[in-house]
């Protein structure tokens, strides 16, 4: 059997992996690739004991085999917490039927099993092809002042609302520039295109032969124009929508050029609302463009090059340029927690979270810093909950800390960011069945959304708030010394929790990093964001989320902030009356209800607030299980990195 992997050494422990490397004289071979062909890769203490052949050996003693498997766990984990990671890509030629039958001869079949080495070095994990961590090949976006008859590109879209001033006459356009485009292309096909505006999206595009300059002309609706704003709408705004129509029309026809034209005959779009239309039709040209190609060996290539949005003369080009710009970094947010969501759990691992993390500090180091808490740092601040889950991951688990500090220093608020990681859960010995666990690589949605939030928060730079972004990464696995059903946990903040289902283990790692950011950060209001439950997705469906809170303040802040994101989501209760179901006989608590099926998103809510001083500080929960993944588009929708943005930009008004 042939398994790919990755080793991490550490010289620390090269006395005891000494006794348990020999020259050949086994069949069990590892074979090293380039990355371990070379003495020169190796930590000196390592490198003078291995053959310099390009491979070695396992020479199995009757305690050798235990002896070398702990031996390279151990020397894994000491070698992370110091930082010295000896990215290797190991070939395992281990036919396994061949070893037992070598053993058998021996009498130590029993001791037969295979070496597993954990994936801490994700690039390996694939090929040689280089996979990207963040977006790539967004489309370049401007305003440009004009006539749309006189544009010249590959696609041209004219965006419209429905006519609502003539009774029987809606969904009919009557507009000046039109009229002239469709005089201009008159026998190319143009009555084609649909002109029921009543839909925000719908549209309709034609290609237009003989014409110079033009290949394909279109309109999208964006329905009423008293519905434009985003305090009008539930969901999307109707410009996003129009905008990801766009960019599914420029794929369809291969277009490298688009052009938008926003029609106002009758000049009654504020400037305002023009502003917020260049802003979200840039928002959904980018976000509609966007293809899950990374995994494949032979993607279809984007297009799209140029986005130009003209017509839009009342507006400058400082607020036209403004509203582009802040588009493509709330797009660029909302793209890396889709990158991240949608990364298989071989290759996204808790330390792979942390590189992403430390990439956002290094590109905005005037205003971010990390700092990464191993295992053993967590252990000094007393996080048994976290751990517990963490306990039998072969992958270490990474307490991951951003604070962004506004330029200039000046703060009135501090807020945190709190984002479920596990990178994946198998439920551990409460393991899921079939039909879900598959999909278990999408459990760090929360981190995701808050790493987007970070990215769109590194480059906006709004003023006025320290915010701190924590996410308690780890894996939830099965293993022998892994938490128990039964098992009690000491929290670090004292409680103890009684585990009455090891699957139910998101609420354990986000309580102690709840802990972290209230003592060691000093929030005053934080939000914790998590792929927490199905019980949310039976009662809200898969396009909403959740909210739990027990302050007004925060459901309205956390409401108006949806509005703007377009982020779907809504307010359900914590009933007081059901903390009894999380009562135990032996702890303070237990992590979830047993015995009842329902209500169980408002348990998890109501375990989380055991673990917030909400008399001190403001707290709320969002369970994003439905909406963090579109089972249609078969994809990540990056939901949270738009709403925590603009909820945190909210909060620096304040």
């Amino acid at each position: 059997m042939m398994v790919k992997a990755t080793a991490l050494l550490g010289s620390s422990k090269a006395p005891i992996l000494r006794a348990a490397l020999r020259p050949a004289q086994s069949p069990c071979r590892l074979h090293c690739s380039s990355a371990l062909s070379t003495r020169a890769s190796l930590p000196g203490s390592l490198s003078s004991f291995l053959p310099s052949t390009g491979h070695f050996n396992v020479q199995r003693a009757p305690s050798d085999q235990h002896r070398l498997r702990s031996s390279l766990r151990s020397a894994a984990y000491s070698s992370s917490l110091r930082g010295e990671r000896l990215r290797s890509s190991v070939t395992i030629c281990h036919l396994a039927s061949d070893c037992r039958r070598h053993l058998n001869t021996k009498g130590k079949a029993d001791r037969a099993k295979l070496l597993r080495a954990s994936a801490t070095d994700t690039s390996d994990a694939m090929s040689s092809r280089e996979i990207p961590m963040f977006p790539t090949g967004q489309p370049k976006i401007s305003v440009v002042q004009g006539d749309a008859d006189s544009w010249q590109g590959d696609l041209l879209a004219f965006v419209g609302f429905n006519k609502t001033n003539a009774p029987g006459d809606e969904g009919k356009l009557d507009n000046a520039a039109f009229v002239a485009a469709k005089q201009r292309f008159a026998g190319d096909g143009l009555e084609s295109v649909v002109e029921d505006l009543r839909k925000p999206g719908s549209s309709g595009f034609t290609r237009v032969a003989g014409v110079q300059g033009l290949k394909v002309l279109g309109i999208v609706g964006v329905g009423d124009k008293s519905k434009a704003t985003a305090s009008a709408t539930w969901g999307k705004t109707p410009f996003q929508v129009a905008g990801e129509a766009i960019a599914a029309a420029a794929k369809t026809y291969k277009a490298a050029k688009v052009g938008i034209a926003l029609i106002d005959d009758d000049k009654s779009l504020s400037s305002e609302l023009q502003v917020a239309a260049i802003e979200k039709l840039a928002l959904g040209v980018q976000l509609g463009g966007y293809a899950a190609t990374r995994f494949k060996s032979k993607a279809a290539p984007s297009h799209l090059k140029e986005v130009e949005i003209v017509n839009l003369a009342s507006v400058s080009s400082d607020q036209a340029a403004a509203a582009v710009d802040r588009a493509a970094h709330l797009a660029r947010g909302v793209l890396l927690a889709r990158y991240l969501v949608e990364t298989p759990a071989n290759i996204c691992n808790p330390t792979y979270l942390a590189d992403c993390a430390k990439q956002i500090a290094d590109s905005a180091s005037d205003v971010m810093k990390l700092e990464v808490l191993e295992r053993e740092q967590c252990e000094e601040l007393g996080m048994g909950l976290y751990l517990g889950v963490a306990e039998c991951s072969a992958t270490p688990p990474k307490f991951i800390h951003l604070t962004y500090a506004p330029p200039g220093g000046s703060s009135n608020k501090t807020i945190g960011l709190v984002g479920k990681g596990l990178t994946f859960d198998t439920g551990g010995y409460n393991l899921k069945v079939s039909g879900m666990i598959e999909r278990m690589g999408f459990d760090m949605a929360g981190a995701g959304a808050i790493l987007g939030a970070a990215q769109a928060l590194a480059l906006l730079k709004p003023p006025g708030v320290t915010i701190h972004i924590i996410s308690a990464s780890c894996e939830n696995m099965i293993d022998g010394k892994g938490m128990r059903p039964g098992d009690v946990l000491t929290a670090a903040s004292g409680k103890t929790v009684e585990v009455d289902n090891t699957d139910a283990e998101g609420r354990l790692t986000l309580a102690d990093a709840l802990w972290y950011a209230q003592n060691k950060c000093g929030v005053q209001a934080v939000v914790d964001i998590a792929t927490l439950t199905g019980a949310c997705m039976v009662g809200l469906g898969k396009e909403i989320a959740g909210l739990f809170t027990p302050s007004e303040a925060m459901a309205e802040g956390l409401k108006s902030a949806a509005q703007t994101s377009g982020e779907k989501l809504w307010r359900l209760p914590m009933e007081e009356t059901y903390r009894e179901i999380l009562d135990s006989p032996i702890a303070d608590m237990k992590n979830t209800g047993i015995g009842t099926r329902f209500g169980g998103a408002i348990t998890a809510s109501i375990f989380l607030k055991e673990f917030v001083e909400t008399d001190k500080v403001e707290w709320a929960h969002v369970d994003i299980a439905g909406p963090a993944w579109n089972d249609k588009a078969g994809g990540a929708t990056g939901y949270g990195a738009l709403l925590l943005t603009e909820w945190a930009i909210s909060q620096s008004q304040q």
